[in-house]
This record gives structure tokens, C-alpha cells and sequence, in this order.
């Protein structure tokens, strides 16, 4: 059953925040208002299609019981209770949906990290391909995308890339692609036609904003060099490549793509607070750490979640035993919806199954 007293809190809650916000709300109430209510609309939503479905069932049943009622309509009486005890069925289950804790990050960017694994100039490529994947993704879903920090490969792709994601949900979607990911393909450089396998591992961080975590200019080292191109060479004249080491947690950050010292400095803390709060929240939120590991297997970014087969077109996610037989709009990012909705899916049926356990 559904809490009703919780279903009568949320609902008077969300009438209170229209009411205020008709009033003439302004400035900061403006906007933490209107961030409440578009995290309530959908929950408020529910809840009053789950009660209207009740309302006619309610109806139908005193129908019903009328002993005067003819056979025919009877029968159609019949007919319209199933159905709507089907709808009931399938609102309630939404509810309970709309109903589940919300991670408080999954509205934020993030940032997206990409590096090569095993397999040498083979997983540098494919970490290339991994990034340009995630490229055409976000363009799809409007987010823009920001490379904050780089290192090629000798052969093309990357040892490692990192960039910052905005826009709204991109956490909420992205979160799920962390872990190790595998590849199954014969490389241009193999003369026999034999098929090698190499890796590259995924991190995804939520965008940490300055309130979030406060970090202390004592506690940094900053170095100041000059950015470096493909082999050693210089991409520019000046020293505007930033290193920050964060000296309590030995936490490191390398960014060069921008010509200014200040936008590099800009970027690096950026990147430098978000590895950081993602580093207390899995400590200081037990929830969220039995969340990750329910989606990345033990939850160590080590483990591998999905295979890319490029002989047989086919891409498997470990995790829910999905296979697609798409890789080429998987990697192009038209098909990666297809793998992430059913993650979200199962992720909200396994917080369901926990709360109806406790």
C-alpha cells in the first residue's frame, strides 16, 4: 500500500509552491522554488492520476452493488473494473517510481573520463572511439561538451581524455557508464585477421560546484608549464599548462587545452572539486555506494561492465546480460539510450524491491 498521509504531505507541498510562486516570488526564492517544483510535477502528477483511476473505481464498485442493476450492464460494470484495477496496477507501480529517493547529484553535469586499459596502441585507439561516442551522444541530447585535459596516443586516439559535460540530467544518464569496457576487434595493423582484445575504463563525476566543497588554497600546490602537443612537442610558447595537487588527499589535476593560464587554472579546480566530491560522497553516503555497486558489479571502476564485438556487430552489457545487435548506432551514439534505459529500469526496480524489503 502507499503511504496516503506521505501522498497528502507531498501533494499540499506542491500546491504551496505554485501558490508562492503566483504571488510574485523573486531573486533566489525565484529560483529554489521553481527547482522544488520541477522535481515535484511529475511525483504531484502521479499521484493525482493514481487517486482520479481510485476515484472510478470507487464508482464502478457502487455500480455494482446495486442489486437493481441488469445483466448487461453488469457485465459492462465488470468489464470496467478489470480495467481499471489494471490501471490502478500500473499507476501505482510509477508512483512508487516517482517515489524513490533521488540521487541529489543527478540533475548536475558531469565530468567524463576516458583512458586507455590494456592493449597499447589498440586501447588508446578505442578510447578515441569510446570519447567520440560520448560526443554524438551528448550533441543528441543537446548537452555541451568541453574537453578539459588530453594525452593522444601514438597511434592515434588517447591515452587519456577528460571533459566536462553540461547540461540538465547528464549525470542521471551518464553515471551508468562507468566501469571498464572491452573491445573485440581486428586492428589495422594485424596482418593475420587476428581478433585482439583491449580495454578502456570510463569514469563519470558529478559536477561539483564551490558550496559543494571547500577547499583550502593552503592545502594546494600549483605548477605552472608549458603545454605539450603529440611527442613532447610545444603547443605553445608560454606557461599556461596547470598542475594542482591537492596536498590532504594527493588528489592531482593536468589541464592545458586553453591558451590562458586563468581558464586552465579555472578548469583544473573545476576538475579538482569534482574528484573530490565524488570521493566524499562514496564515503559519506553508504546509499550511494550499495547504489554504484548494484551498477558496476563490486563497485571498483575495475570491473568490466560491457564488450564491444565489433566481427559480429553485437554489443553486451554485463551488467542486465543485454545484447544489441547495433553496434555501429551504439557507437555513434544513436543506440546508446537502448542500453542505458533498461540500466536505469533495473536500477529503480532494484531500489523498489530494497524498500518493499525493509
Amino acid at each position: 500500500m502507499l503511504p496516503a498521509d506521505k501522498l497528502d504531505i507531498i501533494h499540499r507541498r506542491h500546491e504551496e509552491i505554485s501558490a508562492r510562486l503566483a504571488g510574485g516570488a523573486t531573486g533566489a526564492e525565484f529560483v529554489a522554488l521553481s527547482r522544488e517544483l520541477a522535481e515535484l510535477d511529475p511525483v504531484a502528477s502521479a499521484i493525482r492520476d493514481w487517486r482520479a483511476a481510485q476515484s472510478d473505481l470507487a464508482g464502478v464498485e457502487a455500480m455494482l452493488a446495486d442489486p437493481a442493476i441488469d445483466g448487461e450492464m453488469r457485465e459492462m460494470a465488470e468489464d470496467e473494473k478489470r480495467a481499471a484495477e489494471a490501471r490502478i496496477a500500473d499507476l501505482e507501480q510509477s508512483l512508487k517510481v516517482a517515489l524513490l529517493p533521488k540521487d541529489a547529484a543527478d540533475e548536475r553535469g558531469a565530468i567524463l573520463e576516458v583512458r586507455a586499459g590494456t592493449g597499447g596502441d589498440e586501447a588508446a585507439l578505442f578510447a578515441g572511439d569510446l570519447f567520440r561516442m560520448y560526443q554524438r551522444y551528448a550533441e543528441l541530447h543537446g548537452w555541451k561538451m568541453e574537453v578539459v585535459s588530453a594525452s593522444e596516443g601514438t597511434a592515434g586516439g588517447f591515452k587519456e581524455i577528460v571533459a566536462q559535460v553540461e547540461g540538465r540530467g547528464v549525470f542521471a544518464r551518464l553515471k551508468f557508464e562507468s566501469g571498464v569496457h572491452r573491445v573485440q576487434r581486428v586492428p589495422d595493423t594485424e596482418t593475420q585477421g587476428r581478433i585482439h582484445t583491449s580495454a578502456a575504463t570510463v569514469a563519470v563525476l558529478p559536477e561539483a560546484e564551490e558550496v559543494d566543497v571547500d577547499i583550502n588554497e593552503a592545502d594546494l600546490k600549483v605548477d605552472t608549464m608549458r603545454a605539450q602537443g603529440a611527442g613532447g612537442q610545444h603547443v605553445n610558447k608560454t606557461d599556461s599548462a596547470v598542475r594542482i595537487t591537492h596536498i590532504p588527499t594527493g588528489t592531482i589535476v593536468f589541464v592545458q587545452e586553453e591558451r590562458s593560464q586563468h581558464k586552465n587554472r579555472a578548469r583544473a579546480m573545476a576538475l579538482l572539486r569534482s574528484r573530490i566530491y565524488d570521493e566524499q560522497r562514496q564515503k559519506l553516503d553508504s546509499a550511494r555506494a550499495a547504489d554504484r555497486r548494484s551498477q558496476v558489479g563490486s563497485g571498483d571502476r575495475s570491473e568490466r561492465i560491457r564488450t564491444y564485438n565489433f566481427p559480429q556487430g553485437r554489443v553486451t552489457d554485463h551488467r542486465i546480460n543485454l545484447t544489441l545487435y547495433k553496434l555501429d548506432k551504439v557507437m555513434t551514439g544513436e543506440a546508446l539510450d537502448e542500453i542505458i534505459d533498461p540500466l536505469i529500469t533495473q536500477h529503480q526496480a532494484d531500489l523498489l524491491a530494497e524498500s518493499d524489503g525493509r
